[in-house]
């Protein structure tokens, strides 16, 4: 039996179309017109025998077979992609003591290390999860090579950034708030950059608040809202299906994003660095992040 190989830059193609909803966005994105995308998908099609995208939608819609390309696609250029950085960094070998910002931890850090380790295996990574306070004074102690931290301030500061990403006011789905008792609050103790945030905010607009659950950890607090204890300032990052977000006509204010930036970056652990923070980028994009936390 015969097999027809599948072309990498036509799958590539594919991604970047649905990633970035349109063959204009995309073949930007990819430095080709829109043309040579619509020419690509359409290669790609002739080649698979099956449509991808639905031409009768006014954007780019994906067929019943395109979704299940796309499950494929990201699985086979996630493979190619790591495969190249293996051998194109053979020598890179170390360890890196890392420290990261406590939020970071459930939702990506598990994925990204285990790829970077399997990519490479003679980079030794040890991990000291914390708040932003605990990481820089291990750092200053010399316990820590790089802090990968929240920045308070966006657009100020040292540091390389990572990742921005808004800041929300958040509840269980079937939560209900009292606009006449004080907001129940579900917290990190102090110092935290949500905590001090949204307690700015509420007593901005003169709205009583108490703190009615604390933890010590993320998945404390996003345990405790999803079980309907009360509200919490938190990165759209910690959303789960369960929550829903307050808005402004319940009476909760915008809150200011917040910034993840890496600390700490020198020459002598560049060749440690480099590969460690692709993977941070790479898996950090929009159409990646639903396959890493798979």
């Amino acid at each position: 039996m015969g097999y027809t190989d599948l072309d990498m830059d036509l799958l590539r193609s594919f991604v970047t179309v649905v990633d970035t909803g349109g063959f204009t966005a995309a073949g930007a994105k990819l430095g080709r017109t829109q043309a040579a995308m619509s020419i690509r998908i359409k290669r790609l099609e002739e080649l698979l025998e099956r449509r991808v995208f639905d031409r009768g939608s006014r954007l780019p819609s994906l067929t019943a077979d395109g979704e299940l390309l796309l499950s494929y696609a990201r699985q086979i250029l996630k493979l190619n992609d790591e495969t190249v950085q293996r051998f194109a960094e053979p020598d890179s070998a170390g360890e890196l003591r890392l420290g990261v910002a406590e939020y970071f931890v459930p939702q990506h850090l598990p994925g990204i290390l285990s790829r970077f380790s399997q990519s490479h295996p003679r980079v030794h990574i040890q991990v000291k999860v914390g708040l932003n306070e605990s990481l820089f004074e291990a750092q200053q102690r010399g316990e820590l090579d790089v802090v990968i931290a929240l920045c308070a301030n966006p657009g100020q500061g040292s540091g390389r950034l990572l990742r921005r990403e808004r800041l929300l006011w958040v509840c269980a789905r079937e939560f209900r708030v009292d606009a006449a008792a004080p907001v129940p609050i579900c917290t990190l103790p102090p110092p935290c950059i949500f905590r001090a945030r949204g307690f700015e905010a509420l007593e901005a607009l003169g709205r009583a608040w108490r703190v009615l659950y604390t933890s010590e950890s993320i998945m404390g607090v996003t345990a405790a809202v999803r079980a309907g204890l009360g509200v919490a300032a938190l990165p759209e990052c910690c959303m789960t299906e369960s929550m829903r977000v307050l808005s402004v006509d319940e009476g909760f204010p915008e809150l200011e994003g917040i910034e993840l930036k890496l600390h700490g970056e020198s020459p002598e652990r560049g060749h440690l660095m480099t590969p460690l923070l692709r993977f941070i980028d790479e898996s950090l994009r929009p159409g990646a992040r639903a396959s890493l936390d798979h």
